[in-house]
């Protein structure tokens, strides 16, 4: 089979789903991207979109068959992670080993715990004390499990908070922020504004999963996705985002009392609150490991800021004017 008529299956059409079918897309690579509905507003082109229940090992089997790579984007509501998100995983990667495909799982950080300000490297032990990170952890342990005992091959790709088109309500850089800047309104960011916070611009991110999908020295093992590192404070990145816009840098930083005022009528604010020290401490990720073995390094910020800043302007819709 060439490498055109290779079947690529993607669950989970937010926004990191869309990014790794466009790296995919780019390489001249069959799509097909799985939802609940089958349907996509502003779907790639060329991309083939599929309905099914990724949460049903049977249909993730018939949706996934012939497929060389699946990629795990799908996730669960922010609220129901301990409950519903490993069944959903292993689901998808029961059906992907059904048909012998490889299975790329996007991934976070939380399951590194607070290090205090050390940086995020893929050696570090699992420390965890949160629901949400434990939660990851063992999805992760899990996966890999499969893999050493040769039932699936497995590779995880892990990005920081990420930013970028078509990442509104689910990114600290989107709607509250970088939306609510070119309506003429003050960014509002959490946590504290002048420690270093490493982001990851989602097109970097879906570029990673789609070169661990091909490249199979990946296989078994987990990966940082490219990360720009020029080490700048959450303050430094937002002026980036007025500079781009125009306008003088206006912004706040919600801190952690805010967050557990705000929590008690917000369900999601209240599930971020334990994970308040990755905006109190310097939150840094080393993605090297990834840049070396593969050449392939970050968007350059500024880049990533203007890509950004263009898509919320040509999608008004998507948060601005609607931020106090």
């Amino acid at each position: 089979m060439s490498q055109s008529n290779e079947l690529h299956v993607i669950f989970g059409a937010g926004p990191v789903g869309r990014a790794t079918a466009n790296a995919l897309l780019r390489r001249g690579r069959r799509v097909r991207v799985v939802n609940r509905s089958g349907r996509l507003a502003e779907a790639p082109a060329g991309v083939e979109l599929a309905a099914g229940d990724a949460y049903d090992a049977a249909q993730v089997r018939a949706l996934t068959k012939g497929a060389t790579a699946v990629y795990q984007c799908a996730q669960p509501e922010y609220t129901e992670w301990p409950e519903k998100f490993p069944p959903l995983q292993a689901a998808i990667l029961e059906g992907a080993a059904a048909n012998g495909a490889k299975l790329i799982i996007a991934d976070n950080l939380y399951m590194y715990g607070d290090t205090n300000g050390q940086p995020l490297r893929e050696d570090l032990p699992y420390a965890a004390t949160d629901k949400k990170g434990r939660t990851r952890a063992a999805m992760a342990e899990a996966a890999l499990s499969a893999h050493r005992a040769g039932k699936v091959r497995v590779a995880l790709v892990r990005g920081s908070d990420f930013f970028g088109p078509f990442a509104a309500e689910q990114s600290h850089l989107g709607a509250r922020s970088v939306a609510a800047a070119l309506a003429g309104k003050p960014a509002q960011l959490v946590g504290r504004l002048d420690v270093p916070h490493t982001y990851t611009y989602i097109e970097d991110f879906g570029e990673a999963l789609a070169v661990a999908g091909e490249r199979d020295e990946a296989l078994g093992q987990v990966w940082h996705a490219p990360s720009d590192q020029p080490l700048l404070t959450q303050r430094a990145i937002m002026t980036l985002f007025f500079d781009e816009i125009g306008r003088p840098p206006k912004m706040s930083g919600a801190s952690r009392w805010m967050m557990t005022a705000l929590g008690l009528f917000v369900p999601a604010v209240r599930e971020l609150t334990p994970l308040m020290y990755q905006f109190e401490k310097p939150y840094i990720v080393d993605s090297s490991k990834f840049e070396r073995a593969f050449g392939v390094a970050a968007t350059p910020l500024r880049e990533a800021v203007r890509r950004t800043v263009a898509w919320f302007r040509a999608h008004p819709q998507n948060g601005a004017g609607r931020h106090s």
